[in-house]
C-alpha cells in the first residue's frame, strides 16, 4: 500500500495500533474486573465508562490549542508516557483495593489522553496528501475493526490468565512503545508546529481562550464542516449507550452464566462487519457519495439497533450485530477523511477542540442516564430503543442539511477554479 510506503505514516499508524491493543486489553480487563468484583452494582461499570469520557469536557480548551501552538511530536510522545505512569499508579490502587483511587486515576489517565488525538490528528495531516485522507481513515477503521474482533476477547484473556494487575500492565507497556515509536519519527517543523515555534510558558489563558474561540469561527465560516461537526453530539450520546450496552445484554438477558464468552462474541462479530465494510467503504463512496453513505449507514444501523432490543436469540443478535458492524464502518470512513478535507493543517487542532467536547458531552450525558435509570427505570429493550433513536435523529439532520450544502460548496470549488 502507497500509504506505508512513507516511514512517518508507517511509525504513526504502528504506535496507534500498539497504543489501541493495550488500552483494548486494560479496559476490557478492568470491565470484567468490576462486574466480577461488584457484580450486584453496574453503576461501577457505567462509572468507568464516565472516566473515560467527561475528562474531555474538563480539557476541551486546551488540547486543540496545544496541538496547533506547541510541538505536537512532543505532546503526542508524552501523553503516551505519561499515560503509562497513570497506568503503574492505577495496578497499584487496585492491589490495594482503592476502588475511589482508581476511578480518580481513570479520569486523569482519560485527560491526558486527549491531548494525544489532535496531536497525532495534526502529525498525520501533515504527512498525507490531501487524497490520502479518506484512505488512511478506511485502514484506520479495518485496525478498529480488528481490535473489536479480538479486543474483548484478548482482554478476557489477559484478565483470566494474568490478573487484573497483569492486563493493565500490558496497556502499560503498550503506552511506552507507542510513545518510543512516535519520538522515532522525523517530521518537519512546519508539521510539528505549523503556526511557529512557540513555548508552553508564552501560553496565557487569555490567548489559550482566543485560540480556542478562533477554532468555532474556523468552523462556522465552513456550513458543511459546521453540519458535520454538530452532529457529534447525537454520535457521543451513541458511543455512551454502545459502550455498556453489549455488555449488560450479555450479563442480565441472554447469558448470565456465561456473559464473558458471549460478550467476546460481539465483539468478533462486530469487529468481522467492520472489516467486510471498511474494505467496501472506498469502493461506496467512489459509487455514490459521501453524505449518501452516511445518510444511509446511519438509516440502516438505526433501525437494526431498535430491532437488536427485541431480540431473545443469541446467534441471531449475533448475527444481526456483525450487519451492523458492515452498515456502520462506511460511516466511521466517511467522518474520518471528509474533517481533514475540509480543514486548514495549521488549524486542525482547533476545529479538534470543539467536536471531542461535543461528542464526550453526548457520551457523558448517556453514560448519567445509564447510571441513574438502569435498571430502576429503564430495561434494555427501552435502551436499544433510545440507541435506535439517536442514530435515526442523526440520519434526519444530516438527511435534511448536507446534500445542499454539499452542492454549494462544489458549485464554489468549481467557481473559485474557473475565477
Amino acid at each position: 500500500m502507497q500509504l506505508f510506503k512513507n516511514p512517518a505514516f508507517t511509525r504513526l499508524f504502528l504506535a496507534n495500533f500498539t497504543s489501541q491493543l493495550g488500552t483494548v486489553v486494560g479496559t476490557m480487563a478492568f470491565a470484567f474486573y468490576l462486574l466480577d468484583r461488584f457484580s450486584t452494582r453496574p453503576f461501577y461499570a457505567t462509572l468507568a465508562e464516565l472516566m473515560y469520557a467527561l475528562p474531555a469536557l474538563a480539557v476541551f480548551l486546551f488540547t486543540g490549542v496545544f496541538a496547533d501552538r506547541l510541538d505536537r511530536k512532543k505532546i503526542a510522545a508524552y501523553s503516551d508516557w505519561i499515560r503509562a505512569a497513570c497506568t503503574l499508579l492505577l495496578i497499584a490502587a487496585v492491589s490495594l483495593d482503592w476502588i475511589a483511587t482508581a476511578f480518580v486515576l481513570l479520569f486523569l489517565r482519560s485527560a491526558v489522553a486527549k491531548f494525544f488525538g489532535p496531536a497525532q490528528m495534526g502529525l498525520l495531516q501533515g504527512v498525507l496528501g490531501t487524497g490520502q485522507y479518506v484512505e488512511a481513515a478506511g485502514l484506520n477503521q479495518m485496525v478498529g475493526g480488528l481490535f473489536m474482533l479480538f479486543g474483548m476477547g484478548l482482554g478476557s484473556a489477559a484478565y483470566h490468565f494474568l490478573g487484573i494487575q497483569g492486563a493493565l500492565l500490558i496497556d502499560a507497556a503498550s503506552f511506552v512503545v507507542s510513545g518510543l515509536l512516535i519520538a522515532l519519527c522525523r517530521f518537519s517543523p512546519e508539521v510539528r508546529q505549523p503556526n511557529g515555534p512557540i513555548r508552553l510558558r508564552q501560553l496565557r489563558l487569555r490567548a489559550i481562550s482566543a485560540d480556542f474561540g478562533q477554532g468555532w469561527v474556523i468552523i462556522r465560516r465552513n456550513a458543511l464542516l459546521l453540519a458535520i461537526i454538530l452532529g457529534y453530539f447525537l454520535f457521543g450520546a451513541i458511543d455512551g449507550v454502545f459502550a455498556v450496552l453489549p455488555l449488560f445484554t450479555m450479563k442480565y438477558k441472554l447469558s448470565p452464566d456465561h456473559y464473558e464468552l458471549y460478550a467476546s462474541l460481539i465483539t468478533v462479530f462486530l469487529g468481522i462487519g467492520f472489516l467486510i465494510g471498511s474494505a467496501l467503504a472506498s469502493l461506496l463512496i467512489k459509487s455514490t457519495s459521501k453524505h449518501a453513505v452516511l445518510i444511509g449507514g446511519l438509516l440502516l444501523s438505526g433501525v437494526l439497533s431498535i430491532v437488536l432490543g427485541l431480540i431473545g436469540d443469541m446467534w441471531l443478535y449475533l448475527s444481526i450485530v456483525l450487519i451492523v458492524g458492515v452498515v456502520i464502518a462506511p460511516v466511521n470512513v466517511v467522518l474520518g477523511g471528509w474533517v481533514p478535507e475540509l480543514v486548514d493543517p495549521g488549524s486542525m487542532g482547533r476545529v479538534n477542540a470543539w467536536m471531542e467536547p461535543l461528542l464526550m458531552l453526548g457520551q457523558s450525558l448517556a453514560l448519567g442516564l445509564i447510571a441513574v435509570a438502569y435498571p430502576a427505570y429503564l430495561t434494555i429493550g427501552l435502551l436499544y430503543t433510545l440507541l435506535g433513536l439517536c442514530i435515526l435523529a442523526a440520519c434526519l439532520y444530516y438527511w435534511l442539511v448536507l446534500p445542499s450544502l454539499v452542492r454549494r460548496t462544489a458549485a464554489a470549488a468549481c467557481a473559485a477554479v474557473e475565477g
